[in-house]
């Protein structure tokens, strides 16, 4: 596979727009950052962007965050490791990828509304939506990760 084009110069006054929101949500917005990894890995995961999941993976171990809670997001339901909180905005994630077939259940809404007030739950959708744009640009323009040299296939 090969890059379509570089978006961020084709049109740098659009990746400076997104830029800028992705700046919000993770260093002004006050969400937490292990929510914001959940978000980011767990949408890029639908989404089939290998470059936002590489990218979203090493970011979250370089917060500290286990591997096993990294490796089994596209299993979550699954697995015990996430707690009831977690596990309520990995499926209103999944909900809004997911948007044209799931239609944003209210049991899905209710059940993240348990955990998060308004405020909390409108930053939420705010960084669903957001990695939701950067898949896009990403996907759509064929975005190549770097292969780590020690990891690349013979």
């Amino acid at each position: 596979m090969q890059a379509r084009l570089d978006f961020r110069k084709a049109a740098p006054d659009a990746y400076q727009a997104v830029a800028a929101l992705d700046r919000y949500v993770v260093r002004d917005s006050g969400l937490e950052p292990r929510l914001v990894h959940l978000i980011k890995i767990r949408a890029s995961q639908i989404n089939g962007c290998a470059y936002c999941v590489d990218m979203h993976i090493k970011h979250a171990r370089e917060d500290g965050l286990g591997q096993q809670w990294i490796d089994l997001l596209s299993v979550w339901r699954e697995s015990p490791i996430y707690t009831a909180r977690e596990r309520a905005l990995l499926g209103w994630t999944e909900a809004l990828t997911l948007l044209a077939e799931t239609r944003a259940p209210d049991d899905v809404y209710d059940e993240l509304r348990r955990y998060f007030s308004e405020e909390e739950t409108t930053k939420l959708t705010v960084a669903i939506g957001l990695i939701n744009v950067w898949n896009r640009v990403a996907v759509g323009f064929r975005s190549q990760h770097r292969v780590d040299v020690a990891q690349a296939a013979e």
